[in-house]
């Protein structure tokens, strides 16, 4: 469901700027970054928690320590673009570990994921064992990443200033 756009102080932008740096600063330090005292900050972190703009906090971890060398962009199209042959596909795909990312797309395909494995063996099984056993699916295309430009999870906080 889509959210009504909030509006933020200068503060609050600060505090996100700040946490989306850094999510395991302290709540002294993070107060003094802003400008604020320790319990009008902690308040208003509890507030944007209770609001839902920030939705939780987590560790980024890389990858590449993990042995998932393969970053694949995999584009699906589907045999009808309904009601139910959506939700199949979603139900399907919702709790693949190895599938990032999910959109819905415009354009030439239905679905846009990003999948990350550890060799091309490991993403040949889940295109066989996966992705082309779900019913609804008509057409798969992969791109894979050769290498990572640019990765953030920081979202842009500009357009909310003045």
């Amino acid at each position: 469901m889509p959210r009504t756009r909030q509006s933020f102080d200068s503060t609050s932008i600060r505090i996100l700027d700040t946490l989306q740096a850094d999510s395991e600063i302290s709540n002294a330090d993070l107060a003094d970054a802003v400008g604020l005292s320790p319990s009008p900050c902690w308040r208003r972190v509890a507030d944007l928690k209770a609001q839902g703009v920030i939705r939780g906090s987590v560790a980024l971890v890389d990858p590449l320590a993990l042995g998932l060398a393969v970053n694949v962009f995999v584009h699906v199209s589907l045999k009808h673009q309904d009601k139910q042959s959506l939700e199949i596909f979603d139900t399907a795909i919702r709790e693949r570990p190895e599938i990032m990312e999910c959109y819905l797309m415009s354009g030439e395909s239905d679905y846009l994921l990003r999948v990350v494995v550890e060799d091309l063996i490991k993403f040949q099984e889940f295109i066989t064992e996966v992705l082309t056993r779900i019913p609804v699916v008509a057409n798969i295309r992969s791109s894979f990443a050769l290498s990572q430009v640019k990765y953030t999870t920081a979202l842009p906080t500009g357009h909310l200033k003045g």
